[in-house]
């Protein structure tokens, strides 16, 4: 599954996405929490990768946060431009991020990498860590499971992580875990995992 695909998959339902989830007020109380904690006043430009219609990255810059979206879709950042105008959006890729290295202070990464098979995380995840300063921060959200897993996302093909595995691809990666968040399925929501790490020294 290529980045071409997801695009086109998106861009055929941005309008029904963005009525459903492109507010920050759908956004559950304890992940804002956990971004906040995690992203929130940290000097420097943070990255919401995959940012949709960005409301994650409009609540980022309610925080001081000098944060800037990024995703595959048009249709996403023509909506993020004129619902939050304060900020700055590009269409781009988690696989080429378009930055100088050690230059970000931290990424967000909010349901932006299920669509990635499994083959290619290590590498995205390399590319976070060359772009990020050391201490950087990385925040990431995923559907939880017990093995790496294929499922039939309502948009298109998508991918469950085991909170373990994916903390041991961050350490190799060269980032140490410094806290996690996990939710059981409730209210017909899949299980979710967060976990927020910081770029290692060198």
């Amino acid at each position: 599954m290529g980045l071409e695909q997801v695009r086109q998959a998106y861009a055929s339902v941005a309008g029904l996405y963005i009525e459903l989830f492109g507010s920050s007020e759908r956004v559950h109380a304890d992940d804002l929490a956990f971004i906040e904690r995690h992203l929130g006043g940290r000097p420097g430009v943070v990255l919401d990768l995959g940012c949709g219609p960005g409301h994650l990255t409009g609540f980022l810059r309610s925080l001081g946060v000098d944060a800037r979206g990024i995703d595959l879709v048009p249709e996403f950042i023509a909506h993020a431009r004129a619902a939050h105008p304060s900020g700055r959006y590009q269409l781009g890729s988690m696989e080429d991020l378009g930055v100088a290295d050690h230059s970000i202070a931290g990424i967000l990464t909010w349901y932006s990498l299920i669509h990635l098979p499994p083959r290619r995380l290590d590498g995205v995840l390399a590319r976070f860590r060359r772009a990020m300063a050391p201490g950087g921060r990385l925040v990431l959200g995923v559907f939880d499971g017990d093995e790496v897993a294929a499922f039939d996302h309502k948009v298109i093909t998508a991918y469950r992580w085991p909170v373990d595995e994916l903390v041991e691809r961050l350490t190799r990666a060269g980032f140490v875990e410094v806290e996690r968040l996990r939710r059981p399925d409730e209210d017909n929501h899949r299980p979710h995992a967060a976990v927020a790490a910081v770029a290692t020294e060198g």
